[in-house]
C-alpha cells in the first residue's frame, strides 16, 4: 500500500489490550529525491481525545484537577499531575462533546462557551493520539472537592486558583502534562482580550 508518499509493506497486531500495539514495516520518500531503505516502526493506537481548560473570566481564575498517572511514576515529584479536563472521543462523538461532559464528571462544572485553541499531535513517534484543546468559560463559584468515576478507577482532586497562580505553577515546573501547558500558555496570551469577550457576551 502507498500514500502520500509512503510504502506499508507490512502491518502487525503486537497486542491489543487497554491500547493496541502495531507494528509497520514501511519506508518513505525522501527530501534528497528516490526512496527509503525499509524501516520498522511500533505504533501505539489509543485513539483521539479532547480536553478543556476551564476559565472563570469575571474572578480571572482556572480550573484543574489532579490525579495519579502511571506514566509519571519515574517522576521525582511523583505520579500526581496536576492537568486540565480531559477525555477519550469516543465512537460518534464530537470533541465539543467530549469536554463539556467531561468537565462535569472531573470537576463537576458546566462548560457555557467554547474556543478551540489546538488540535496538535501528542507524540508522533510513536503514536497516533491526536488531542484537540479548547479553553471554556464557566463560573467557578462553589467549585471544588474529589470526583472520577470510580468503576474507572478515576480520584480526582479540583483545584480552582486564579490565573497568576496558575502561572507560577508553570513557572516553577510544578505543571508537567502537555495538554495544561499548552493550555496555560495560551491564555497568559490571550487573557485579556478572551476576558474583554466573555464579560461583553
Amino acid at each position: 500500500m502507498t500514500e502520500a508518499g509512503v510504502e506499508i509493506i507490512r502491518k502487525e497486531l503486537c497486542f491489543q489490550g487497554f491500547f493496541r500495539m502495531e507494528r509497520y514495516t514501511l519506508r518513505h520518500r525522501l527530501f534528497s529525491g528516490g526512496w527509503g531503505e525499509p524501516i520498522t516502526r511500533e505504533l501505539l493506537e489509543r485513539g483521539h481525545a479532547a480536553a478543556v481548560l476551564p476559565y472563570d473570566p469575571a474572578r480571572d481564575q482556572v480550573v484543574l484537577i489532579e490525579q495519579f498517572r502511571v506514566g509519571a511514576m519515574s517522576i521525582s515529584s511523583g505520579p500526581w499531575l496536576m492537568e486540565i479536563v480531559a477525555g477519550i472521543i469516543e465512537a460518534n462523538e464530537s470533541a465539543e462533546e467530549v469536554v463539556i461532559r467531561e468537565a462535569v464528571e472531573e470537576a463537576a462544572c458546566d462548560v457555557c462557551e467554547l474556543i478551540p485553541l489546538y488540535d496538535y499531535l501528542v507524540s508522533p513517534g510513536g503514536t497516533t493520539e491526536r488531542v484537540a484543546l479548547f479553553c471554556g468559560k464557566v463560573d467557578s463559584t462553589d467549585i471544588g472537592g474529589i470526583y472520577g468515576k470510580i468503576e474507572e478507577g478515576e480520584d480526582i482532586k479540583v483545584h480552582v486558583m486564579t490565573v497568576d497562580e496558575a502561572l507560577a505553577l508553570l513557572a516553577s515546573g510544578k505543571i508537567i502534562a502537555a495538554s495544561a501547558i499548552i493550555a496555560l500558555q495560551w491564555l497568559a496570551l490571550n487573557r485579556e482580550s478572551l476576558r474583554n469577550l466573555w464579560s461583553s457576551g
